[in-house]
């Protein structure tokens, strides 16, 4: 289920995870709906909602649940969303409504991605634990690349003069723990896509074609985006059939020889040779 929303798989025609997720956001909204008010008082937001509820309200919420989107972050995407619609114009009853479809939205992206939600957590876990001990998160990517989170706590420093008294902010020397846990998993997971566009070039190069890329965005002449379709395919499939978490745990385990990492969380069975017969998983 997972792989198909994001095209892994092949399909009759492109899924989009964003409609997929305002589908399940009205349906747990029309349940709640039916539910008697004095006992659940998300039952009248419901009602309020259920019509409001469609593919660009939830869009930006499941675009940055990736970079692990906070509840407060998806409460404040979607307040202005709601605002933008104008239905609702009281602060307060806006201020909830908000706080309740943010909720509902984390509950339907849990639901169907809960594997990926799994890596999320466990990735967020180890980088918890390696920044208690006033430590940045450091990894290898799969092509060999050294990297370092540098984000630690300011300090202020008060400089005086015969005028005034300045206030300035510079980096300090403590890690900043919160800071290293929740940017660790979009920083691994850029780190990976950022192999996978090196990869995709190198191979490209070696077979004669001409590639730029920026992010995720490939390109080259329109007379060779078939064969650069294939490329990207295959090189998606030989990366992520590498041991990644595996390794990562290792290196872990290797550098912090004295900490206790959480077990790897539980892989699933895709057999990811689909996606070289995907034609939308890249278009």
């Amino acid at each position: 289920m997972e792989a198909a929303a994001v095209n892994l798989v092949a399909g009759e025609k492109p899924a989009d995870v964003y409609t997929e997720i305002a589908v399940r956001v009205h349906n747990i909204m029309k349940r709640d709906s039916n539910k008697d008010p004095a006992t659940n008082p998300n039952a009248l937001l419901a009602k309020l909602l259920i019509d409001q509820v469609d593919r660009k309200l939830v869009k930006q919420t499941v675009m940055t649940s990736v970079y692990g989107v906070t509840f407060v972050g998806a409460r404040e995407q979607i307040k202005r969303r709601l605002a933008e619609k104008g239905h609702i114009t009281d602060d307060r009853m806006l201020f909830s409504a908000a706080c309740y479809t943010a909720k509902v939205t984390l509950a339907a992206l849990g639901e169907l991605f809960q594997a990926a939600r799994n890596i999320m957590v466990w990735l967020g876990d180890c980088a918890k634990i390696v920044a208690s001990e006033n430590q940045p998160v450091r990894w290898t990517t799969p092509l060999g690349l050294p990297v370092v989170q540098p984000y630690y706590k300011s300090e202020r420093h008060l400089i005086r003069t015969s005028l005034q008294v300045l206030a300035l902010q510079r980096e300090g020397s403590s890690v900043d723990v919160r800071k290293q846990r929740t940017a660790f998993p979009p920083n691994f997971v850029h780190s990976l896509d950022g192999s996978h566009m090196m990869m995709t070039a190198v191979a490209c190069r070696d077979a004669g074609l001409h590639f730029a890329g920026v992010h995720d965005s490939f390109w080259t002449h329109a007379r060779d985006v078939e064969m650069m379709n294939q490329i990207l395919r295959e090189k998606f499939v030989e990366l992520y059939s590498m041991p990644i978490l595996e390794n990562l745990l290792e290196s872990f385990q290797t550098s912090y020889p004295s900490l206790v990492f959480p077990p790897l969380p539980e892989r699933g069975n895709f057999d990811l040779r689909e996606v070289l017969k995907s034609p939308y998983f890249f278009n």
